[in-house]
């Protein structure tokens, strides 16, 4: 199914904005489009927690922590889902994970550092 590829992780003062990509090049069209894409983190000692979920259709979901600062969005045509993450904090310090769930399958990259510290 391919796998996917995150980016746009780094290190931002609080107040400040990212911009997570997540590709997955090899997967094929017709198995990307209806797939549900999902953000997750997992900051240390702690769970991964869903942040942020988009299906195919693009209806969108966000944990309550998140709602109004954090955008989730899909390119179909480009096989990517981003994370538009503005008015950053401390507490969103983690690794952030994309995934990809379909017909009971999930697929995970390999994770990318948001560290928010001024």
């Amino acid at each position: 199914q391919g796998p996917l590829v995150e980016s746009g992780g780094g290190l931002v003062q609080p107040g400040g904005s990212l911009r997570l990509s997540c590709a997955a090049p090899r997967t094929i069209t017709s198995v990307f489009n209806p797939s549900i894409l999902g953000w997750y983190r997992q900051a240390p000692g702690k769970e991964r927690d869903l942040v942020a979920s988009i299906t195919g259709d693009g209806i969108t979901s966000y944990a309550d922590s998140v709602k109004g600062r954090f955008t989730i969005s899909r390119d179909n045509a480009r096989k990517k889902v981003y994370l538009q993450m503005d008015g950053l904090t401390p507490v969103d310090t983690a690794v952030y994970y994309c995934n990809r769930y379909l017909d009971g399958q999930n697929y995970w990259g390999q994770g990318t550092q948001v560290t928010v510290s001024s």
